[in-house]
């Protein structure tokens, strides 16, 4: 019995041992998943309210990427005269990295490069590894871009949605409209000098520019760049009764998406910025002088047998007539020794004083800030009033010389140039101050148009439109002096000459003489024939009609202009 007993005591304390043990296993178990389920519990919290406090909806750290407010305002548009968008701001998404979350940054950066071979692998690599919450990796990416990443599925990487300035004309309206950086910034042309009109929104900024014009005056220009082998080249399309700047082209041009990677040189604004001795075109300017400001007419005369000498200098012509010429024949025959007679006659204050009413001697006012300033003798001396006559020693801006030139032919109204269309009526010739009178401006638009009949300028006719104009070379100065083989060739068209409306300029920077031209790069080769297709072109874009016949207008000054028969016959009969 009693072993009995002690049996059932023994397996009794056994059980209870059994149960305290599995009661213990119990607890341990318990204990742990109350653990586990207070981590789970505190990192929710953290990521629920804590990191809530710090991070937006997109994981994105509030202290560095504060979320813009619904009312700020998208950047005005920029369009020409007919509506064609110019500039425009569109929604694009921006990639950034939480670099604390990217596993395996050599990985991601090389994927990276994939997608954007134009990021820098090792300043990439450096952001990736550094831990930072946030940093930018891609501004501004395309839609395709954006999908290929979404695939790759790498932890870290998020976007961000931006205002992004686009240019749907690309680089043929760059140095008008200028560019804009990544934050929205203006840095160059309109983008620059309207920066804070256009940050505000609103209604576009409409411009004079009209793309068609401005397509048909680059591809020419570009097409006479490519023929004669020219280093660049600028031109201008104006309206003479406005001063509104219908088209402006420099070359080379600069694609305004990428403004900060492009060349200086390409960035550099030619048609306003750049100053150029212009040569020949200037004698627009001195004649006009010659008419208003002394007792001339048309049938004097000018010997320029011989060269002009001025102390050491000496002033030759291009094309030596080696006779007297007419006032008009200075004028078409592009005569430098007949020319700077006229300035001596007008005299060195009243030519000085012709050009700076003109605006030929400050910077122009206008809407962009990339605006050259003339360079202007300094003393002037009387060597200097006879060689600005004809061109030499005094540069100015493409821009400078068509204004100044719309003044001239437009009945003698100042003008001012111009690319911000205004709401108002541009043409007010009753308050204008006035440079010459009408009779000048009419003497001067026969001239012009009897250059490109007689003269210099006639690969610019385009029949039925009565163009006139001036051709121009010149050479260009340099360390030693000036370079004969380095030339700034040149071509001023006005039309239609019997009511001027356009003024187009053209030019060429350093061309070289082909076997079409005879080896000739001159202003009369290069710029002439620009000037012609693009008043053919501006014809059939404008559906402006041909002129009528109007033979008063053509001949009437042609009896002060000798033919060639008469020239040989007065050379035989001076002979015998």
């Amino acid at each position: 019995m009693r072993s009995l007993y002690k049996k059932r005591i023994y397996m009794t304390g056994a059980k209870q041992t059994n149960l305290e043990r599995a009661r213990g296993r119990l607890i341990l178990i318990g204990s742990f998943f109350v653990i586990a389920y207070g981590i789970v519990a505190a990192r929710a919290a953290d990521l629920s309210i804590i990191q809530g406090l710090l991070h937006n909806s997109n994981g994105v750290p509030v202290y560095e990427v504060p979320v813009p407010s619904d009312d700020i305002k998208v950047r005005a548009d920029i369009v020409d005269r007919n509506g064609v968008i110019l500039a425009r701001s569109l929604k694009t998404s921006s990639l950034f990295a939480d670099a604390a979350l990217v596993r395996d940054p050599k990985k991601v950066t090389k994927d990276l490069q994939n997608i954007f071979p134009e990021l820098s692998y090792g300043a990439t690599l450096q952001k990736l590894q550094s831990k930072k919450r946030f940093v930018w990796l891609k501004r501004n990416i395309t839609p395709e871009q954006q999908s290929k990443l979404l695939y790759l599925g790498h932890p870290g990487l998020n976007f961000k949605e931006e205002m992004n300035r686009v240019y749907p004309q690309g680089a043929l309206t760059a140095h008008l409209v200028g560019a804009s950086g990544v934050d929205g910034q203006g840095l160059a042309g309109l983008e620059r000098s309207f920066d804070e009109l256009l940050a505000q929104g609103g209604e576009p900024l409409e411009l004079t520019l009209d793309v068609r014009l401005q397509h048909a005056l680059k591809r020419e220009i570009s097409t006479a760049m490519t023929e004669f082998k020219g280093k660049a080249g600028a031109g201008v399309v104006m309206d003479a009764e406005t001063g509104e700047v219908l088209a402006a082209v420099s070359l080379p041009d600069y694609d305004p998406q990428n403004f900060q990677q492009e060349k200086d040189n390409h960035k550099f604004n030619r048609f306003s910025q750049g100053v150029y001795e212009l040569g020949s075109s200037f004698k627009v300017f001195s004649t006009a002088a010659m008419l208003e400001k002394t007792e001339s007419r048309m049938g004097q005369s000018f010997d320029v047998r011989e060269p002009i000498k001025v102390g050491r200098y000496k002033i030759r012509d291009y094309h030596p007539e080696k006779r007297t010429l007419s006032l008009p024949e200075v004028f078409i025959h592009s005569s430098n020794i007949g020319s700077a007679m006229m300035g001596r006659a007008v005299g060195t204050e009243e030519l000085k004083s012709f050009y700076k009413d003109l605006g030929l001697l400050n910077a122009p006012d206008f809407e962009i800030s990339e605006v050259g300033k003339p360079l202007v003798p300094s003393p002037w001396s009387e060597v200097n009033t006879l060689t600005a006559s004809f061109g030499h020693g005094i540069a100015v801006s493409p821009l400078q010389l068509v204004s100044a030139t719309s003044s001239i032919v437009n009945g003698g109204v100042l003008v001012s140039p111009k690319i911000v269309k205004s709401t108002e009526n541009p043409v007010n010739k009753d308050g204008a101050l006035r440079v010459v009178s009408p009779e000048t401006s009419h003497r001067m638009r026969q001239l012009l148009r009897l250059v490109v009949t007689e003269g210099t300028g006639r690969n610019a006719n385009v029949e039925g439109y009565f163009v006139g104009g001036k051709t121009g070379t010149a050479e260009k100065p340099g360390a030693g002096g000036y370079d004969r083989k380095k030339l700034i060739s040149s071509f001023l068209g006005v039309f239609p000459m019997d009511n001027p409306r356009y003024v187009v300029f053209a030019m060429v920077d350093e061309p070289q003489g082909t076997k079409a031209s005879y080896g000739y790069a001159t202003g009369g080769w290069v710029g002439a024939p620009i000037v012609k297709r693009v008043v053919s072109s501006m014809v059939s874009i404008l559906g402006i009609p041909p002129s009528e016949e109007n033979q008063r207008f053509e001949n009437s000054l042609m009896r002060y202009v000798k033919t060639k028969e008469q020239i040989k016959k007065e050379q035989t009969i001076a002979v015998h």
